[in-house]
């Protein structure tokens, strides 16, 4: 089977759907891999590195659609693009199919099957072919920096001998892949970050990333099917637009990447927030595609309005080209291994990975895909349990015959008829029964915590043997000293390895 890999023709679009690293993966599945010359020329893939990989170069674009059986891409293909296919070839791309009905039609004419990187259903199975996940992420990343080059200032707060820099305060709406990536960025960068998300859920990864959860005081859950955001109610949206008017005048950049599927995006940045922001600050909206978070975002444009620079960028991934294609070639072949290699290859629409990235089958519209059915585990029912008695497996060294043992030991080693050694004796045995009733009696999962209190303990017992080593039996007091000494330098070895499981490196 031939597989093609032209050129995008979009002029903001400088990625390629595979990179070179990838083209051995489907060579490997017995494809013969064609690229169109200068493919990969604006992510900085040249040529020679394709032709090293294997990839057989293809000057003219006519025969490499023509001829192939599968086709990989990156967006839809244009209408002249429409009629160079082969007939009944299979197209991977993105596709966008609620708006993009024209297209379906078009290309079903020719009999296409078109597989939707943007229908991947986002479960566990198909997360390494998750590319709205892998764009969203350079998407978050690339808003930071763009961020940054707008700002004008330091991200990080500095004290210098000009003078004192305080650091940017960033908010991140939308604590999705985007919006974590956003966050971890600017953190980084050393920025004060603070993000919202309807869905609480998220407040515990917002953290974890260093970064400040708002909270509304506000019961009402956001999480929405596919991991998406749901729309929320009519008095939420009034709290959470409450909460945005008072961030916008105290933050330096806002960052918007709350998108619905299949709707306009939320307006959740008003004409008059921006105008109560302080002059040089930035909003970086990162759903301008979809109509844009900020009242004021035109698409695909920087405006300055209030000043306040509004960035309504829609190809973020594209200019973080050659990081964006390892990616999404990454997902590409992912989903080319489900499909299979050039003898078994065959759309199994009982996949449900494929089922729901099909939007054109054989020429006729297949989407949107049935609602997976989630499965319900049947319990069985519940009859009466049976316990059976726990058997201790008694030995003969247990710790009462050990203690004994030594107790003799020690009374028939150093007994010489004073009564200052029975005394002694008596102390040492009693304390050992009393740590041991101390210790062993608490469950494992509290013992770093006592350890504090054993350490304590264990230093009165190296004093007292420090006092009584001049004494009449010294190596009772060496024993003592030598057995605290190990219980202390545990202790401490225990917490600190504790504490270093907290700290972040």
């Amino acid at each position: 089977m031939k597989l093609s890999v032209p050129k995008e023709s979009l002029p903001t679009e400088k990625r390629v759907a595979i990179s070179p690293g990838n083209v051995a993966a489907l060579m490997k599945l017995g494809y013969q891999v064609a690229v169109q010359s200068g493919a990969g020329e604006q992510a900085n893939f040249t040529d020679e590195l394709y032709e090293e990989a294997g990839a057989i170069l293809i000057d003219d674009s006519s025969p490499l659609w023509g001829e192939a059986d599968l086709l990989l891409k990156i967006n839809p293909p244009t209408d002249e693009e429409v009629t160079l296919f082969k007939e009944g070839a299979t197209l991977i791309s993105f596709a966008y199919p609620a708006r993009n009905e024209k297209l379906l039609q078009s290309l079903g004419e020719r009999k296409v099957n078109w597989l939707a990187m943007d229908c991947v259903p986002r479960i566990s199975r198909a997360q390494s072919m998750d590319a709205l996940s892998s764009m969203a992420n350079v998407a978050g990343y690339r808003a930071v920096v763009e961020a940054s080059h707008a700002f004008g200032r330091f991200f990080t707060g500095q004290i210098t001998a000009a003078g004192k820099v305080p650091p940017a305060k960033v908010l991140v709406i939308g604590a999705g892949v985007a919006g974590l990536a956003a966050i971890g960025a600017a953190r980084n960068m050393g920025a004060i970050v603070r993000a919202f998300d309807t869905r609480p859920a998220v407040k515990e990864e917002v953290k974890s990333l260093g970064g400040e959860f708002l909270m509304l005081d506000f019961e009402e859950e956001g999480a929405g099917s596919g991991g998406y955001a749901k729309v929320m109610s009519k008095e939420f949206i009034d709290a959470e637009m409450k909460l945005f008017a008072e961030q916008a005048e105290e933050v330096d950049i806002i960052i918007t990447t709350a998108m619905i599927p299949g709707k306009k995006s939320p307006v959740l940045i008003t004409g008059d927030m921006v105008k109560s922001m302080k002059h040089g600050s930035v909003i970086v909206d990162l759903a301008a595609e979809g109509g844009g978070n900020c009242e004021l975002t035109e698409l695909g444009k920087l405006k300055i309005v209030h000043g306040v620079t509004i960035l309504g960028y829609s190809d973020l991934p594209s200019r973080l080209a050659s990081q964006s294609s390892r990616l999404y070639g990454n997902n590409l072949v992912k989903l080319v291994n489900v499909l299979g290699n050039t003898e078994s290859f065959t759309i199994n629409q009982e996949d449900e990975i494929i089922r729901g990235a099909l939007v054109l089958d054989q020429g006729e519209i297949s989407w949107p895909p049935p609602k997976v059915e989630v499965s319900v585990q049947v319990q069985k029912p519940k009859g009466p349990s049976v316990v059976k008695p726990i058997v201790e497996k008694k030995s003969i060294f247990s710790p009462g015959v050990m203690l004994g043992g030594l107790c003799v030991l020690l009374l028939a080693l150093g007994w010489k008829g004073e009564s200052e050694f029975l005394d002694q004796l008596t102390v040492f045995v009693l304390s050992c029964f009393v740590g041991y009733m101390v210790v062993w009696n608490v469950s494992p999962s509290l013992h770093t915590p006592l350890m504090s209190v054993t350490n304590a303990i264990s230093g009165i017992i190296v004093i007292g043997g420090m006092l009584f080593v001049s004494g009449s039996n010294p190596w009772i007091a060496g024993v003592a000293i030598f057995l605290a000494t190990i219980n202390i330098a545990g202790g401490f070895l225990v917490t600190h390895r504790m504490l270093k499981m907290f700290r972040k490196e």
